[in-house]
């Protein structure tokens, strides 16, 4: 594969986002693919990366939070979901100013080797009394679920506990039951 693929859902701004990766090229960063886009990284650690969507091309900080933007340039994508990521959005390419654009970059760098992030909270897993009830009825289910991380501990949690009926939270229940039971994780079949 000798292309490397941009993130460009709608595939309209191929020229714009190859702008933006030629501003990028200027600066110390490295550029890797992740998530099917261009992701670039100082010390292993992502800095920024590109993207296309229907209305916009943009370049986000992944730590863009802790920038001046004194301009007030960025934005918070998904408001009350997104802690650190600020997006720098642009509808055209006149409106991409590469000096600015290395100014923003090389503050991201800066922070980065600062250490400066937002550190995921660790929440302990809170285990519904049904389900604690059913884990005592059954040791061996005990057992299984047991021997799951706590991360796919949460992921079948979760699963039960979004379901807005009752009969749906049962009929989520006969599905995982015999996944525990087997030690299939609630999504193994997407983990390759």
């Amino acid at each position: 594969m000798d292309e490397k693929p941009i993130w460009d859902k709608v595939n309209s701004w191929e020229r714009e986002l190859e702008l933006l990766k030629s501003i990028l090229n200027k600066t110390e960063l490295v550029e890797t693919i992740k998530w099917g886009g261009p992701v670039y990284t100082s010390n292993n650690k992502n800095i920024v990366g590109l993207g296309g969507f229907k209305n916009y091309f943009t370049i986000w900080f992944f730590n863009g939070v802790f920038l001046k933007d004194e301009k007030n340039i960025l934005v918070n994508a998904q408001e009350g979901v997104t802690k650190s990521l600020r997006q720098w959005r642009f509808s055209s390419i006149e409106e991409v100013d590469e000096k600015l654009i290395l100014e923003y970059i090389q503050e991201a760098i800066q922070n980065e080797k600062e250490g400066k992030a937002i550190k995921p909270v660790k929440r302990e897993l809170i285990i519904p009394d049904y389900f604690v009830e059913l884990l005592q009825k059954d040791p061996e289910l005990h057992t299984a679920f047991n021997k799951f991380t706590p991360y796919k501990q949460k992921e079948f949690i979760e699963y039960l506990e979004t379901a807005k009926r009752i009969e749906t939270r049962n009929s989520r229940l006969e599905k995982i039951l015999p996944m525990i039971s087997l030690g299939i994780g609630l999504n193994d079949k997407f983990r390759k």
